[in-house]
């Protein structure tokens, strides 16, 4: 097939060529000493000399998209952040059992591609992987018209991290009495975004210092670096990245059988959250099934190493604590607030 019928067919090589262009120095700029071949190579090749000074290493692996947040990204033609929120997701993700990340690959699919926004979409990929010294080791951009709509795309990625075997969290030492840390989300990180999009039609609107669609697009944070000092200090018992399913879906993953959690929702709620559930009528109970409510990631640690570890930790807050029982349940209502 002649390179004309095959853009007649939706693919066009030209502007595949063109995205690898404008990516070419992005992508090359989070290499380190350990990429042996990255860009343009079949397989990323990675050294293992990165995992010196791991006794007994163990690798983590995680693969995780960016979900519908892509369609606010489109709607509001604002690309930039979203390779951003991917990083931090699956390093957040890895973290849970104690794991810091070795390298990355990302995913890009469209039904027709856009060098510009294919650029500027691995772009934030690329800054994502810089913050974290962790290199963009390869991935795959896809044009696949007839699979997805017109001016959509979709956004994943896979790292690849690891921990020495003696500092595994696994969330077996979690014992009741606990106490449950969280650090703040800010907004809806990566998650809830069909629901979100359904009751919000104006993203324009104005909420707060900005718009519903800034507040949407609010970057998801990683916490690696806040809980590193509580890691290094050997406080944490268990870990839980709370995204799709809310505090209810994800803290119970790490707990041992026969504990759970009683829930003192006391934190300050991102004003996101409370215009979502006034729009679509959206009962308290499924707010928390469905988003973090401004909890982006919690930590078990002991009673006794409460203090210590909000010492090291400082913008941890007072989630709840752990009890006999399974799941989570909340011990009181926010006053005035979702």
């Amino acid at each position: 097939m002649s390179a004309s019928a095959y853009r007649a067919a939706g693919v066009d090589l030209a502007a595949a060529d063109e995205t690898l262009g404008r990516v070419k120095a992005a992508v090359r700029a989070t290499y380190t000493e350990d990429v042996l071949a990255g860009l343009g190579a079949f397989g990323g090749l990675f050294g293992a000399g990165a995992l010196k000074g791991i006794d007994a290493p163990d690798l983590v692996a995680s693969t995780d998209g960016v979900g519908t947040k892509t369609s606010v990204a489109a709607a509001l033609g604002r690309y930039g952040t979203v390779g951003e929120d991917l990083v931090n997701h699956c390093v957040n993700d890895i973290l849970v059992q104690g794991a810091g990340p070795l390298f990355f690959l990302d995913y890009v699919a469209s039904g027709r591609l856009e060098p510009a926004v294919t650029a500027d979409l691995i772009g934030g990929v690329a800054r994502g992987c810089r913050a974290h010294g962790v290199p963009l080791l390869g991935g795959e951009t896809a044009e696949l018209p007839g699979v997805y709509v017109e001016n959509e795309f979709d956004l994943a990625g896979t790292i690849i991290g690891a921990v020495d075997r003696a500092n595994v969290i696994t969330g077996e030492r979690v014992r009741g009495g606990d106490v449950v840390l969280g650090f703040p989300s800010g907004g809806l990180q990566t998650n809830g975004f069909s629901l979100a999009r359904r009751v919000l039609t104006d993203l324009s609107e104005p909420l707060g210092a900005g718009t519903v669609g800034d507040a949407l697009l609010r970057p998801h944070p990683s916490f690696l670096g806040a809980m590193t000092p509580v890691l290094e200090a050997g406080l944490v018992r268990g870990m839980a990245h709370v995204t799709g399913g809310g505090l209810p879906g994800n803290l119970p993953r790490v707990l041992p059988e026969g504990l759970g959690a009683e829930v003192a929702p006391t934190w300050d709620v991102p004003e996101i959250f409370r215009l979502i559930q006034e729009r679509g009528g959206v009962a308290q109970d499924e707010m928390f099934r469905v988003f973090n409510m401004g909890v982006g990631f919690v930590f078990v640690v002991s009673a006794e190493d409460e203090a210590g570890a909000r010492e090291l930790a400082p913008e941890a807050f007072a989630v709840g604590r752990i009890v006999k029982g399974e799941g989570v349940r909340l011990r009181s209502v926010f006053s005035g607030r979702p």
